[in-house]
């Protein structure tokens, strides 16, 4: 997610009991569902894709948002690498990095939304999407999404000095949020979980590639 977002909760990755369990904010969806399956891992869903979805409740009033779908993460993964690869290499960023942030930001759903309106592969935000050229509607294009995200991920590196972890703070919460605590990761724990986060997707990505 990028911009001044400090306290927004997107797409969560947590290990627990051995289990990977994914949790999708659904902004605007009027009825939401979750499911939790036979080794505990939990999902929440407007569209429920087999039996055993329960109504959780309901919300706002509906608009076309597709929550995160866990079941199609590994699939989007190997759909979207090529591209996530290309974007990568355009612009000499290591393909590794920009699927740990694609990872740590969307689970690889091209209709991820954040419930303050980041959307796609990289969680772009209006602002940040017209900075690089990308119209409010292509933000759902996920090539589109890809070459704006890893721009603003590229010109972070450069804006601080190619300091990986502040660069990754700086998408998460704002490169004014960074600069404001004397170049240091704001002590926001969403921000600093998103750091770490990112880290081990990349150092994971690193290892499985060597």
């Amino acid at each position: 997610m990028v911009e001044q977002k400090r306290s927004t909760t997107k797409v969560w990755s947590l290990w627990i009991g051995g289990g990977l369990m994914l949790l999708a904010q659904l902004v605007s969806a009027e009825i939401i569902y979750h499911y939790v399956d036979a080794k505990g891992d939990t999902y929440f869903t407007d569209h429920p894709l087999r039996g055993g979805y329960k109504l959780k409740g309901t919300r706002g009033s509906p608009r076309p948002v597709a929550s995160y779908d866990a079941k199609n993460a590994e699939q989007n993964r190997r759909r979207y690498s090529p591209m996530i690869t290309a974007a990568a290499r355009r612009l000499n960023l290591q393909p590794e990095l920009l699927h740990a942030v694609v990872r740590a930001e969307s689970a690889y759903d091209p209709r991820a939304i954040s419930r303050v309106g980041a959307v796609g592969l990289m969680q772009l935000m209006p602002g940040t999407a017209q900075r690089y050229g990308v119209s409010r509607r292509g933000r759902y294009d996920p090539e589109q999404n890809l070459k704006a995200g890893a721009h603003y991920l590229r010109d972070l590196l450069r804006e601080f000095k190619f300091d990986l972890r502040l660069a990754l703070a700086a998408y998460n919460a704002g490169e004014n949020a960074v600069k404001r605590y004397g170049n240091k990761i704001p002590p926001y724990p969403e921000t600093q979980r998103y750091v770490r986060k990112v880290l081990a997707f990349y150092n994971q990505d690193l290892a499985s590639s060597s």
